[in-house]
């Protein structure tokens, strides 16, 4: 299992749309497009390669170093097949 970790979901939505529109939006919502579209892409990557499996977007898991959290309100927000 591969987990990934997106830190800067502020700043590349403030490079795609601009620093005010990024400054009216909440921090979850650049997190949730941002990985939306990392999902589609490495979907697409992925599946040109030949591999198949799930990819999934989850709330309620931190990862800090070599440690990961679970948290209260563990949920699944995105789940695909390729």
């Amino acid at each position: 299992m591969i987990v990934l970790k997106i830190s800067n979901t502020s700043e590349v939505v403030a490079a795609k749309v601009g620093r005010f529109l990024e400054r009216l939006t909440p921090d979850s919502i650049d997190r949730t497009t941002v990985e939306d579209q990392v999902i589609k892409k490495l979907i697409e990557h992925l599946s040109a390669e030949g591999l198949k499996g799930e990819v999934a977007s989850i709330n309620g898991l931190e990862l800090e170093g070599q440690d990961l959290s679970v948290h209260d309100g563990l949920r699944v927000r995105k789940h695909s097949f390729f």
